[in-house]
């Protein structure tokens, strides 16, 4: 038994299929924005820490 009750040929087969269906190419730049977005929103939350922290110098 694998992850869930899913062996790991039902896994494999899983993603030959999406694979097959999306392409290579396709899956390789969804990877991609999802890396950027994962950026920007660790950027944003770092911008949002700091303006907290410099408001509450401030008061």
């Amino acid at each position: 038994m694998g992850i869930g009750g899913i062996s790991f040929w039902q896994i494999l087969i899983i993603l030959v299929v999406i694979l097959i269906l999306f392409g290579g190419k396709k899956i390789r730049t969804l990877g991609s924005d999802l890396g950027e977005g994962l950026k920007g929103f660790k950027k944003a939350i770092k911008d949002e820490d700091k303006s907290s922290e410099s408001k509450q110098e401030d008061q």
